[in-house]
């Protein structure tokens, strides 16, 4: 049987990179996708499509996760739309890099209202649905710098310490009501945005992995599916550094 057959999972910000594996992932064991991305573009049409082909049943959700209305309103819609929500991978994010002394204000607000307002925003909206059900599984994903920070990327960093920080918040507050929250923390992982570095950077920052390569989407797909499954039932509160072994 699958791990997830049956279950439903909404993952933010899954159009493209590692929230696309990851809901690949738990639709190939069986879990029903109800995705967001800010607009529902030709990517995320293609990836509903590859997800449907697996043979569960997928909707995409033009949403700003960073909007508390806005995503009241899309739970709402997924609940009405698939009737329960298992699991939430909250995995929305960006990057806007700089030296703390010249970052601007709005910089940082973005963000922080993009990466952890809106996995505020997104437990907010379900936490009544899943204490209803007496059950589900949150998974916020953090980064290896949200644990151990980065020069450039203040933040950045401080946003993904959020999700930590949140992931074990909700362990405590809704444990009793069988609702599990945990963190996972990739560290470099080839995707779109690591490709556009030169051969050069990539190479040197597998110097410092001890599994000397990079992570992939799958690997961090991987260990999501892990947290969402029953195969975790007695995990929580906890981060998984995704990372090769770089910040052992």
């Amino acid at each position: 049987m699958n791990l997830l057959e049956g279950k439903v999972a909404v993952v933010t910000g899954a159009a493209r990179g590692i929230g696309k594996s990851i809901a690949i992932r738990f639709a190939r064991e069986g879990c029903n996708i109800a995705f967001t991305d800010l607009v529902i573009d030709e990517n995320a049409q293609a990836t509903a499509k590859e997800i449907e082909e697996l043979g569960v049943k997928v909707k995409g959700y033009a949403s700003n996760a960073a909007n508390f209305e806005d995503t009241h309103k899309v739970v709402d819609e997924i609940v009405k739309d698939f009737g329960r929500v298992d699991i939430l991978v909250n995995n929305a994010g960006i990057t806007r890099d700089g030296l703390m002394m010249r970052m601007s204000e709005q910089q940082w607000d973005m963000v922080i209202n993009v990466n952890l307002k809106s996995a505020f925003n997104f437990v907010h909206a379900l936490t009544p649905v899943m204490m209803k059900q007496k059950t589900g599984s949150i998974i916020n994903m953090s980064s290896v710098v949200g644990v151990h920070g980065n020069a450039g990327q203040a933040n950045y960093s401080a946003s993904k310490a959020g999700m930590i920080g949140l992931a074990k918040s909700v362990a405590r507050e809704l444990g009793s009501r069988g609702v599990r929250a945990n963190a996972i923390a990739p560290g470099f992982i080839a995707t779109e945005m690591t490709h556009q570095l030169s051969e050069e950077v990539r190479a040197e920052w597998a110097k410092q992995i001890p599994l000397r390569r990079a992570g992939t989407p799958e690997d961090v797909a991987n260990a999501a599916l892990f947290l969402a499954s029953d195969l975790s039932s007695y995990i929580t509160g906890q981060v998984i550094q995704i990372d090769g072994g770089m910040n052992t």
